[in-house]
């Protein structure tokens, strides 16, 4: 199979790598300490991914197949084709190893919708897609983009955490996780739509399925988390600290198969409601399940549909489920043998893992079905022993009863905030090993991903047998220090005497607006929502955007009927809890009035328009180009509708590169102010409604420490 090689192109300097390779390339060592040497590797993995990516695409039988869902919960093709392209460019610009977009269009509409999160806008009426045609001539300018980066950009070892070329790393590495997850939306797509590809072929080998038995496991202890001086690329949620006792307990020696899942289709269990948890019940009563989804039974026959083909069931294959589907097998298989039978816990499965002896994917293909070194598909549950067990990793995922949740130390990453902290929800389950697609950092010991009980990913299980089910640590209050911090400024207490700053901003607005419409407003760099909440008392509706997902999620927190809860610190390691409600603040009746949507002030989506009163709060000062969104708010403003902007105008170059300072610096000699550059700014559009006025603010970060700030503010009127 081809899997590794790569063509130089145009404009390439470095060493040619047109040779293939035997294996489809390996996550780096970024410890590596020459700097050409480096850039070599960097340069094959981040073209080989590229190229393996578009490949996935090319099993797509017509455009029309880029456009049509595979389900309701994503969207079409034609987003993720584009996504991971338009993610380099965002995340460059974050780290600023590049100064301007590509084509602002495009990375406005494929920023962010993957995760079914609740500001995900999956609304196609909002969109005008682009051809592939167009999209391939995209990711081909983004191509040339990053390797000049990676040949021409200066290069300071090492390559970690906190150096820009991080960036790029994390761009290949989320190119791969797409390569994984769109390949399950393929798999669910129309057959008519698909067709096989010579880079994409499925494993013919079947046969007789194998007895499960239990092995067992000794006690013992497991260690996870890593610093930040790991030599491989990690995610947010990999960093920090983790240690546990591990109780004896037995473990299934293979994952569970067809076969043995057919025992559970068959006894009725999809129609008995006793083995499903009461999450799995809604499940089941929305989708009317009576089988795994990759099955299809046709003439009395039973098919299981591949990604590009359905062939004749393979019974010795693992069985691919949701959480909710592996939970139920469970809970039957407890009721059949009286046993305490449930998927294991992450700490159970890393105890497998280092029992077994496994170490990192290196250099060799695999004893796995895993990092594409075999099918593109699943394979014999008895084929890649590991000790006395088999598939501890690779052919398909295995789902655990553990909620993702952050280990002590974690910290997320200033350029890919929302990466991990959005599935903290207890809705999010870990799911490990990696399948026969998983490949980079997906291969990795250290590696924690988690999906959505309900979503199906190229994942099965194995199931344990314990007593014992030890809690993880909760996630449920939000002990983040900034976002604690924030959900304490917007909805929390006033202190000195200072009024609540979102409040008084709204009750200014509104003021000011007198009789003037007020059907739609737009909450710009919304944080955790407040404001929002306090403008719908007035408008019909009002969107909140912000920039980052950990902000907004308090705010659709609240508007899903649902209790804020946060720690404060008061001193040292000495916290108190705190929990808010919108029926605590009278602004329960403004829930239905308010949507919420992750988004980039300097270049937003085409459908946020028509607002006849728009607020940008604290804002200006924190935006990478703060001009392209003063030059630009107008068109989402109608004519007569009022700007509001508020700011200390506290400029930082780590915000905000020194020369897009919109004020606060020296012009002909003179004091130029931010107000000043406003005027300049905004006066071909806008008028000033009334001279500026000082509103103050006092954000609590421990019981005795308060910053107390002004924020200067004005009101602009558009005339044309």
């Amino acid at each position: 199979m081809q899997t590794g090689h790569s063509t130089a192109r145009k404009g390439n300097h470095l060493k040619d790598v047109s040779v293939q390779q035997p294996l489809f390339t390996r996550t780096p060592n970024l410890r590596e300490e020459n700097t050409l040497a480096l850039r070599q590797q960097l340069h094959e993995y981040f073209v080989t991914t590229f190229d393996r990516y578009e490949s996935l695409f090319e099993v797509l039988t017509c455009d029309q197949a880029y456009y049509e869902k595979s389900i309701p919960l994503r969207h079409p093709l034609i987003f993720y084709f584009g996504h991971t392209a338009t993610f380099f460019v965002n995340k460059l610009l974050l780290a600023r190893m590049i100064d301007s977009r590509i084509n602002p269009r495009f990375e406005s509409i494929f920023a962010v919708g993957v995760d079914e999160m609740s500001w995900d806008d999956l609304n196609d009426a909002n969109y005008q897609w682009p051809t592939p045609a167009e999209v391939k001539a995209y990711r081909d300018q983004v191509r040339a983009l990053v390797i000049n980066l990676i040949e021409t950009a200066p290069l300071q070892l090492p390559v970690d955490w906190n150096n820009p070329w991080w960036a790029i790393i994390m761009g290949i590495e989320h190119e791969r996780i797409h390569l994984e997850t769109s390949s399950v939306l393929i798999r669910q797509h129309k057959l008519a739509y698909v067709k096989n590809h010579p880079q994409w072929k499925p494993c013919r080998e079947t046969g007789a399925a194998p007895i499960n038995e239990l092995i067992k496991i000794d006690a013992g202890n497991v260690i996870l988390g890593k610093d930040k001086s790991n030599p491989y690329y990690g995610w947010d949620n990999e960093y920090g600290s983790h240690s546990a006792d591990v109780s004896e307990f037995q473990a299934s020696k293979f994952l569970v198969s067809n076969q043995e899942f057919l025992a559970f289709v068959n006894a009725d269990g999809y129609k008995n409601k006793h083995f499903w948890e009461e999450e799995g019940q809604g499940w089941l009563a929305f989708t009317r399940a009576q089988h795994p989804t990759f099955w299809l039974k046709k003439n009395n026959q039973w098919y299981l549909r591949l990604m590009t083909e359905e062939v004749v069931m393979p019974w010795d294959w693992p069985a691919e489920v949701n959480y909710h589907e592996a939970k139920a097998f469970c809970n039957w298989k407890k009721s059949e043998t009286g046993l305490a039978v449930r998927l294991p816990t992450e700490d159970e499965w890393y105890r497998l893992y280092d029992t077994t002896g496994l170490k990192d994917i290196g250099s060799q293909k695999a004893n796995a079905n895993i990092q594409l070194d075999y099918w593109a598909s699943s394979c014999p549950v008895n084929k890649f022993s590991h000790g006395e067990f088999f598939d501890v990793v690779g052919n398909v995922w295995q789902w655990t009863e553990t909620p993702i949740y952050p280990f002590e130390g974690f910290d997320v990453h200033t350029i890919y905030d929302d990466f991990t902290t959005p599935t903290f929800d207890e809705r999010h389950n870990l799911i490990k090993g990696g399948s026969w697609i998983s490949c980079g950092n997906e291969t990795l010991r250290d590696s924690r991903y988690a999906f959505r009980r309900h979503f199906f990913q190229h994942a099965g299980f194995r199931y344990v047998v314990s007593e014992e089910l030890k809690p993880v640590p909760g996630s449920h209050y939000e002990t983040d220090k900034l976002l604690s911090e924030y959900a304490e400024f917007h909805y929390g207490n006033e202190y000195f005497g200072v009024a609540n700053f979102s409040k008084a901003l709204a009750d200014m607005a509104i003021e000011l607006m007198g009789d003037a419409p007020k059907l739609k407003a737009l909450d710009i760099g919304c944080a955790s929502g407040r404001a929002t909440f306090e403008l719908a008392k007035h408008f019909d509706f009002v969107t909140g955007i912000d920039f980052s997902a950990r902000f907004i999620g308090q705010g659709v927190h609240l508007s899903q009927g649902e209790t804020l809860r946060y720690t404060l610190t008061d001193e040292g390691e000495l916290v108190h809890y705190k929990s808010r409600s919108l029926a605590d603040l009278g602004l329960h009746h403004t829930k239905d009035k308010v949507e919420f949507f992750q988004g980039d002030a300097c270049n937003l989506k085409p459908q946020f328009t028509g607002y006849d009163f728009i607020l940008a709060a604290n804002l200006i000062d924190r935006l990478y180009n703060p001009a392209k969104f003063l030059d630009s708010i107008h068109e989402r403003l109608n004519m007569g509708g009022v700007l509001m902007l508020a700011s200390p105008y506290t400029w930082l170059t780590e915000h905000t590169p020194r020369e897009d300072w919109v004020g606060g610096f020296k012009k002909d000699g003179e004091s130029f102010t931010t107000f000043d550059g406003l005027k300049a700014r905004l006066g071909e559009h806008f008028e000033l409604v009334q001279q500026p006025v000082e509103v103050p603010f006092v954000i609590r970060e421990t019981k005795r420490k308060f910053q107390h700030t002004l924020s200067e503010v004005t009101f602009w009127k558009r005339v044309k």
